[in-house]
């Protein structure tokens, strides 16, 4: 009976030794956007739609594109769990002259998801993304 037994825990143990080889960690946000130089093809396409987009390309008119770009894709990197580091200004600091309205905000937002878009980026990574921005819009809106 206990040879039965052992055989039989030994058996458990090697099938769910097995099961658990096949399970495999959940895909970063950061490899899911094709990491760092997906990310900057992302903010490339993200900003190239902002600098066009008639409802908001005026706060943006003394803007260094090629840096705006390069502070975007090492702060999306960060949030995405990348080894980036974004050392922009913080939010608030970074807005608080612009006078920035919600549906501006809002025509950001929609500039940022037809870039995820026309990126192939999965609409679930997407929400996964807008729901780590999503939280600067108290700092990015200066007019109510």
């Amino acid at each position: 009976m206990k040879k039965f037994l052992y055989t039989c825990c030994l058996f458990l143990g090697c099938l769910l030794g097995a099961q658990a080889q096949t399970l495999s960690a959940p895909e970063s946000l950061y490899q899911t956007l094709g990491q760092k130089a997906g990310i900057t093809a992302l903010m490339d396409e993200f900003v190239g739609r902002v600098l066009q987009d008639a409802r908001i390309k005026h706060h943006f008119k003394d803007t260094n594109a090629q840096t705006l770009k390069a502070s975007l894709s090492d702060q999306i990197c960060q949030l995405s769990g990348g080894p980036c580091k974004y050392e922009g200004a913080d939010m608030k600091a970074a807005h608080a002259e612009m006078g920035i309205r919600k549906q501006e905000f809002h025509a950001l937002v929609e500039d940022l998801q037809a870039a995820m878009d026309s990126k192939g980026i999965p609409f679930a990574q997407q929400n996964r993304l807008l729901a780590l921005l999503a939280p600067m819009h108290r700092d990015i809106i200066t007019e109510r």
